[in-house]
């Protein structure tokens, strides 16, 4: 097994693991900004940089913001459904939209700037428009045994698979998959399936908070990774996300306004 592969399978489902364990202490919200920072997409642009060069990544983190626009759709179609119908139909209707919105967005050529403005715009109306829908507050519940192996495997099948189609998909349709609510998917399913539709909303509302540091991410990667390379590019790109994260973080009382999960913690 090569080191890239190991990495692959290790890396983003151990940060999966992270925001969940972090989500059961502080609260669905917290889980979601987590998941919604670059924690699978940054592995897979990153993977994409080392295995096809700086002007792939370059082309992909761009592309990817046009991605991140599709996964705030994501989120707020999975917000409205999750109400009326169970898990798996929910994730399969939202998957396959977002399927589609991606490869539709593909063929859109637009720079890192409009590319970063589409992202926000996008993701603020849809926060908006699910902070509204919004009637009750999550639950906490004790996690099964099977909780944290099942995100963690469902998460490194998921990147593998999209990594390893990079050649043949090439550096848009990469880019705009990149952020394929891929660990999203797993925690808000989870919690849907779990806690019920108000935790799934909670966790969706955190993600949306986080997007806009993703968004930084990928604009940084796209802008400064043939200028600068891929270490910096990279390493200032995760600043990036980290900063804007801190800035655009939950009030403390709206953070203690979700249940404190004691007996998800009581399962750890």
């Amino acid at each position: 097994m090569t080191a890239v592969l190991l990495a692959k399978l290790i890396l983003a489902p151990a940060l999966v693991v992270g925001s969940s364990l972090a989500g059961r202490r502080w609260g669905a919200a917290i889980a979601g900004i987590l998941v919604s920072l670059p924690i699978v997409a940054g592995p897979i642009l990153l993977f994409s940089w080392l295995d096809h060069g700086e002007r792939f990544a370059a082309e992909a983190a761009g592309a990817a913001l046009r991605g991140i626009a599709v996964l705030g759709g994501f989120a707020l179609l999975f917000a409205v459904i999750c109400a009326y119908l169970p898990w798996p139909v929910v994730l399969g209707v939202t998957w396959a939209a977002c399927l589609t919105g991606g490869l539709l967005l593909a063929h859109v050529q637009v720079g890192p700037v409009a590319g970063l403005a589409l992202a926000l715009s996008v993701n603020t109306a849809c926060w908006y428009a699910i902070r509204r829908r919004r009637s009750g507050e999550p639950v906490a519940v004790r996690p099964r045994w099977w909780d944290l192996p099942s995100r963690a495997v469902a998460t490194g099948l998921l990147v593998v698979t999209l990594t390893t189609a990079a050649s043949a998909l090439g550096p848009e349709t990469t880019g705009v998959l990149a952020p394929f609510p891929i660990a999203t998917s797993v925690v808000a399913a989870f919690a849907l399936a779990q806690a019920g539709p108000e935790t799934a909303v909670a966790t969706l509302l955190g993600v949306l908070r986080g997007l806009p540091g993703f968004a930084m991410f990928c604009f940084v990667v796209a802008v400064l990774v043939e200028k600068l390379g891929g270490p910096a590019a990279f390493g200032l790109g995760t600043v990036a996300a980290l900063v804007t994260a801190f800035l655009l973080r939950p009030r403390v009382r709206d953070v203690r306004a979700s249940p404190p999960a004691a007996a998800a913690r009581s399962g750890t």
